[in-house]
């Protein structure tokens, strides 16, 4: 009875306060008043099961219940374990994915290949910034800054030097790279919100840089006329090209995944996993603390910036409002809700978070609200995210336990 008490008064509460926008009618020609009731009453309706909905949902998890029970066939987790534990499937489906990015662009439309390779850059942004926050566990809220530098660093010397896109590339990740270290010295004694704060700080002290520096980075107009990547000389057209860029990118990412993946289990990776957990106990145990954090910061840079070079070359043009706090926090949730260290989450992740809002435009008017409850419930009943990072367990095992004699 108590439960539905509380669904009443929260869905007249919302009724109260949605009166004056959906409620009301002003025809200023007229001037006429029409009270539109049957909206807040189907408002209200949809309030109190909401309510009803969510006050059971967190009943059940404070009695320790699971929310949810998937099947053991549309359940995430045991879907990973079984590729894990099955090579032979997992890697047919690792072929079969193969085979279907491979030929999407041959049989999909121009705005789909468009559209695959923006998610598939920030699959790039995502793993690079997963380095930083995931691995190392630095809350980075400036990481568009990088992205920004590698985007500038071909539009500028191809402006000024003529250079190519392909020359331009080891630039752009070499640049980031030296930001991020410039970055990393003073931060290194911040963690947490201060961290985050310097970082937010970076990211638009470099924005405001290329918006007022008219004189060479052109402003708020920005810079055209980037030529895209080519192939041994050949003309291409736009369809060609985007086909080409697509490739690129692909090829991009999947270079990207190796990286990392190796990077995760290497002698740095289980460094930075360490800082994450403990810093002072990383410390103690004789880690570098000073070396670990300028690689962390280092490597996730470095492919931001390589990213921001394929960017520009897919867009041919760049202005500072590309590069917004926005794309930093959309970067930041796409680690948070693919589960932070995870490579296979945040790539999902990735794919949805850009994916879904180009697939709801069916429902234009309410596509925003769907994708931000979405996240919201996301966050409250699975806070580790799609799936948590992998943490290495160790089994320790007396010599009598394994039949051995001493």
């Amino acid at each position: 009875m108590q439960r539905m008490f509380k669904a009443i008064v929260t869905a007249l509460w919302f009724m109260l306060l949605t009166l004056p926008v959906l409620g009301i009618k002003l025809n200023t020609v007229e001037h006429s008043v029409t009270w539109r009731f049957d909206r807040l009453f189907a408002l209200g309706a949809g309030i109190f099961l909401l309510a009803l909905l969510w006050d059971w949902c967190f009943s059940r998890k404070a009695a320790g219940q699971p929310v949810l029970r998937l099947p053991a066939c549309l359940s995430l987790a045991a879907a990973l374990e079984t590729l894990q534990n099955r090579p032979v499937i997992r890697r047919g489906a690792l072929v079969f994915l193969g085979v279907v990015m491979l030929l999407m662009p041959l049989v999909g439309s121009f705005y789909q290949t468009n559209i695959m390779i923006s998610a598939l850059l920030y699959v790039m942004l995502a793993l690079g910034l997963n380095i930083v926050v995931g691995l190392a566990g630095q809350l980075v809220l400036g990481y568009v800054a990088f992205y920004a530098i590698g985007a500038y660093a071909y539009g500028l010397l191809n402006q000024f030097l003529g250079w190519g896109f392909w020359a331009c590339l080891p630039v752009g990740g070499l640049l980031a790279i030296l930001f991020g270290l410039g970055l990393g010295f003073p931060v290194l004694r911040l963690r947490g919100d201060y961290l985050a704060i310097v970082t937010l700080g970076f990211g638009e002290i470099v924005r405001l840089t290329l918006q007022n520096w008219t004189s060479v980075t052109g402003g708020p107009r920005g810079i055209s006329d980037i030529p895209r990547p080519g192939f041994f000389g050949m003309s291409m057209d736009i369809a060609a090209s985007t086909t080409y860029i697509y490739y690129l990118v692909l090829a991009a990412v999947v270079i990207t995944i190796v990286v990392i993946s190796r990077l995760k289990n290497s002698r740095v990776g289980l460094a930075l996993q360490a800082l994450r957990e403990d810093e002072i106990a990383c410390e103690a145990m004789g880690v570098d603390i000073t070396r670990v954090k300028l690689s962390a910061f280092a490597l996730g840079s470095c492919w931001a910036g390589f990213a921001g070079v394929i960017f520009a070359a897919k867009t041919t043009y760049i202005n500072p409002s590309s590069f917004t706090f926005m794309e930093s926090a959309m970067i930041l949730s796409m680690v948070v809700l693919g589960g932070m260290g995870s490579i296979v989450g945040v790539v999902i992740a990735a794919f949805i978070l850009i994916l879904a809002p180009e697939y709801l435009r069916a429902f234009s008017d309410y596509r925003m609200l769907l994708f931000g409850a979405i996240m919201v419930i996301m966050m409250l009943f699975r806070p580790q995210g799609l799936i948590s990072g992998e943490r290495r367990r160790y089994t320790i095992t007396s010599l009598e336990s394994r039949g051995d004699r001493v």
